[in-house]
């Protein structure tokens, strides 16, 4: 193989990694795309039930303290650890510890929902989003 094969395969190859990061970038901002909707039907019929919303808290990532937050939504989880906001945002409600958010209250940033939540976590416990909130959903349903 000459120096010229060389650099075509290095090329190729190069070419190749490019292609794969933008199709994994483009399937993973459809998913995203995809989650936003779902979320958005569940704010829209959370809204619809009359859901009430509560004050969103934060929790250390050690578990150990629990911060106000300025967001106000709904927990969709028993760990209270993910909630929407009444805006239609997905937040994950671990925060760093902090004396100022003691203080100030904590602001978690929103990220995008996943389509299926919890997949790769260590407990091994998965859900699809829409499951998730629609359960969300029934489970006020039966206390009203």
């Amino acid at each position: 193989m000459g120096e010229d094969d060389g650099l075509a395969w290095r090329e190729r190859q190069r070419r190749a990694v490019r292609a794969h990061a933008e199709a994994d970038e483009r399937r993973r901002a459809d998913e995203h795309a995809r989650a936003a909707e779902i979320v958005a039907w569940f704010v829209t019929e959370a809204t619809r039930r009359g859901l009430p919303t509560t004050r969103l808290h934060a929790r250390s990532y050690d578990g150990r303290a629990r911060y106000r937050t300025r967001l106000t939504g709904w927990y969709v989880d028993r760990a209270r650890s993910r909630a929407v906001d009444v805006a239609g945002r997905w937040y994950l409600l671990s925060v760093p510890a902090s004396l100022r958010a003691l203080v100030l209250g904590a602001d978690p940033p929103p990220a995008p929902a996943p389509l299926i939540v919890g997949e790769g976590g260590r407990d091994g416990e998965s859900i699809p989003l829409r499951d998730l909130l629609a359960r969300r959903l029934d489970e006020d349903a039966g206390q009203g």
